[in-house]
This record gives structure tokens, sequence and C-alpha cells, in this order.
């Protein structure tokens, strides 16, 4: 079947050389969509911007600004939004998809309108939990969370990442129906031995003791503290473990420092970033188990990449993340407690039978790729397309 061909603006308010969940998805998706579309994504400008001219969609840089104690950065003000308003006004899209409801978000949002095209918005984040790890008044957190909103209720059609997210758009105040569309992964099965060996080898791995691992940004809101907290009084009773946690962020230091604090040198590894997504698959092949206690996340792709290698994950009851899986059949939750999130560890590692019949159900259940998802994206861009043109062509006949 032929395909029309469409002119397509993904916005987001973070991008490569930063890396993250969302940064992620809409690579892979603008990757997948960019083989039978032309693809556009407008995204915060950084000097470390080479790369942008190798990848197979155009890239177009807003000018911006560091957000402080974060790896984030933000547009500026809105006399160079105008500026970038009048250039991507000329791009002609047929339809604009939103990651993020903040500045480059917003403007996409508005360039739809000015257009008279589709605009979808697609909410990857339990914003509270963000905010409220910085904002500690309730009121200002629910008016940030409306101002928000009031952006994804502008939008045509809205996407949640799993039933989970679902009812926080509800909770948020969404007025429609957001339509689901699973995120997925461009990462395959490990199984090239040579690189397990290699990790062995430089992170000095033996069989006779459980890996652990944590995969993602380094920073608090994942929970990170958390981990090594519980991991601590695993220690206190004589467990011997390894924890790698792979990825870099703001509070790398601040991690390593607790570490020594805590004389467990010789339990936890920190690799700093690792971009090589074979030796990513490699971590987690060899992992006997993935540890992702966020709150925050709406669908994880680190909870989908160790997926689909076998390896399970330990989540918290109640997060968006754990409402992805069966607990005990395709991954294991954990009240949020330091302890009781600790004694799941030791239930787990003690049946190693049952571990690896979750690490197979978790492939199952929650690998997904992202050729089957851009197509279903697409899908529904045409689906708004047709809509909006109805809508146009009716407003047209009533004058």
């Amino acid at each position: 079947m032929n395909k029309k061909r469409l002119k397509i603006g993904l916005f987001l308010d973070s991008f490569f050389p930063a890396i993250d969940g969302v940064v992620n998805v809409v690579d892979n998706l603008a990757k997948e969509l960019s083989k039978y579309n032309d693809v556009v994504v407008v995204v915060p400008y950084t000097e470390s911007i080479n790369e942008d001219k190798d990848r197979p969609y155009k890239v177009i840089r807003i000018k911006s600004l560091p957000v402080p104690f974060t790896d984030y950065r933000v547009s500026l003000m809105q006399t160079r939004i105008n500026e970038s308003y009048k250039i991507l006004l000329e791009e002609k899209f047929d339809i604009i998809h939103i990651h993020s409801p903040l500045t480059i978000g917003s403007l996409g949002l508005k360039i739809a309108k000015k257009l008279n095209i589709p605009c979808i918005a697609t909410m990857h984040t339990r914003f509270d939990f963000e905010i409220r790890k910085r904002v500690n008044n309730q009121f200002v957190i629910d008016n940030i969370i409306s101002r928000f909103i009031k952006v994804y209720n502008s939008c045509d059609k809205c996407i949640a990442v799993n039933n989970a997210m679902k009812k926080v758009f509800k909770d948020y105040g969404y007025l429609y129906e957001p339509v689901i569309i699973y995120n997925g992964t461009d990462l395959t099965t490990c199984k090239d031995k040579e690189i397990i060996n290699k990790i062995n080898v430089k992170y000095s791995l033996e069989n006779i003791y459980p890996i652990f691992l944590f995969v993602g940004r380094i920073i608090d809101i994942k929970n990170i503290f958390f981990i090594l907290d519980s991991l601590k009084l695993l220690k206190e009773e004589e467990y011997m473990f390894k924890i790698i946690y792979v990825g870099d962020g703001f509070d790398l230091k601040e991690l390593q420092k607790r570490i020594v604090e805590y004389d467990m040198q010789d339990y936890c590894i920190t690799t700093g970033m690792v971009t090589d997504r074979n030796i990513i698959s490699g971590f987690y092949k060899r992992a006997d188990l993935f540890l992702f206690p966020s709150l925050f996340d709406a669908s994880s792709l680190v909870q989908i990449e160790a997926a689909v290698n076998e390896t399970p994950g330990v989540f918290i009851e109640g997060s968006v993340t754990s409402d992805t899986v069966i607990n005990n059949v395709s991954g294991f939750t954990s009240s949020y407690s330091v302890n009781d999130y600790k004694e799941k560890i030791k239930e787990i590692i003690s049946d190693k039978s049952k571990l690896k019949i979750v690490g197979k159900n978790a492939k199952e259940m929650l690998g997904k790729n992202w050729k089957n998802i851009a197509r279903e994206t697409y899908e529904l861009y045409l689906k708004e397309i047709e809509k909006k043109e109805l809508q146009l062509w009716l407003k047209i006949t009533k004058q």
C-alpha cells in the first residue's frame, strides 16, 4: 500500500547531546517515520550539534539556556521564539506532534493553530512528582500542572503511553479521551558473548553473586539513592552483590560520594555515559535484576530494554512503570520503603528459576518494536489530518 508522504514536525524541550527517555523516544520515532515521510525535529540549541547533519531527519535548533541544577535547557524568551516562529511557518507542516508542554512544545501548538493543521501531544512524564522534588508548595504545583494541561486540552488529540498515563491525563484535568500508543525500543537482545566477556573483564564481574543494574540519568528524581540505601541494608546482612549504575547526570558525584560514605566501593560500579547501544544491551543481558524504583517515569524505555534482554525489573507499587507489569509474572513490585525494597530483592534472588521465567514473560509482554509503533502513530496522523480538513471544509461551506 502506498503511503501518503507527510511533512511532520516533532517538537520537544530536550535533545542530544542530552540523553533521556523522551529524547530516545523521539529519535526512534523520527528515524522510523522518516523512511516514508519528511520529518523535522525542533529542539533546544546547544553547542554540540555536529551530529545533527548525520541524522535521517532534519533538526532545527531553537536558541536556549541551561536550566540550573538539571541536564535540560529552555528556549529563550518570546522575542527569540517569534523569530523561530517565522522560520518554522515556512516548513509548511502537515501535522505537528509535541512531546512537552514547555516552551518549544507550546511553540509547536502555536504554529499548528496558525497553519490550521492538527497538533498531537504525548505526555511522557508524571509532572507532579518531578515538580514536587523542587517545589514544596501544593498551590504552586497545581498552578504549574494547570498551565501544562491547558496546552494538552488545546491539542487535537493526546497520546497516553499506557493505561496508567491515561488515568494521569484525567487526574490532571484533561477533558477528552487520550489514545494509547505504547513506547518501544530499538534495542535487540544481546547475543554477542564477546560483549558480555568484555563487561566481565572491565568491571571484574563474577558469577558467584547477583548483578543488579540501573540504567538512566543519574539524578535524584530517579530514586538512585533509594536503590543505594536499600542495598546498604542488604550489605549489612552480609549479602554479596554488585550494582552497576549505567549513565551520567547531575547527581553522579553525589552518588559516588555516598558510595564511599557507605563503604560500598566493592559493591557499586558507576560507568558514566555509555552511548554504544550494543554495550548497553550487554549490560542488561549480564544483569540478573533491573532496579528501577522511579516514581515519575511514565513509560520508561529502560524498562522495555531490560525486558527485551529477559532481565526482570523491580518497580514501586502505584508507580506508572509498575502498572505495565504483573507482579511475579512479568516483573516485580515493592512498596515505597527502603526496607521493603531490600526484602523484595532478597526474595527474588533466592529463586533463580522464577527469576528466569519472569524474565521471559517480561520480554513477551513488554518488548515492542518501533516499526509497528511508528505505523500506528502515522495512522493517527492521517486520521487527525482528515478530521481537520473536514472541519475546515464545513466551516467554509457554512460561510
